[in-house]
């Protein structure tokens, strides 16, 4: 996660303090979680139009760096307005959508950030490896060799009828 996209997140940050997002919330995503993106940064707001301000102040505030977001989501419905910057995605909620979605329990992997932690060197993160589970030896001679010596079951003809259960 180079300093550039930490950088555009604390912008977004910054933008959802200044028009009073509530519960602010930045989630750096693990990369062995399968996400489709580096950080989310989740608030809410407590009626449509501000929800609505928020988005235009993150989308204001970003446009300035020069970064433009790839897609917006929910602006006219404003229950849900999701933010897609590649990279990051900024999710603005109503307080009632928020409980029920509840993205900070499915992605309860993620770390969770403070606005001073943006502005922190990001620490390198160890890889993972990944080590193949060997069978034992044991195991290996007792498998079938190949699918020829598995137990099939009888086959049944085509058209036969078959006695009805009592």
């Amino acid at each position: 996660m180079s300093k550039e996209i930490r950088q555009q997140v604390a912008a977004a940050v910054n933008a959802v303090e200044e028009k009073k997002g509530e519960d602010l919330v930045v989630l750096e995503m693990d990369r062995s979680s399968g996400a489709f993106t580096d950080y989310f940064v989740v608030c809410t707001g407590t009626n449509p139009r501000q929800i609505q301000s928020i988005s235009d102040e993150v989308e204001r505030q970003l446009s300035q760096l020069g970064v433009r977001p790839n897609s917006i989501e929910g602006y006219n419905q404003a229950e849900w307005v999701l933010v897609d910057y590649v990279d990051f995605v900024v999710h603005i909620f109503s307080t009632r959508a928020r409980e029920f979605y509840g993205l900070e329990r499915l992605w309860k992997s993620a770390e969770r950030l403070t606005p001073a932690d943006l502005a922190k060197k990001p620490a390198a993160k160890k890889a993972v490896k990944k080590i193949a589970a060997k069978r034992p030896a044991a195991k290996r001679a007792s498998a079938p060799a190949s699918s020829s010596t598995a137990k099939r079951k009888p086959s049944v003809k085509k058209g036969a009828k078959s006695k009805p259960r009592r």
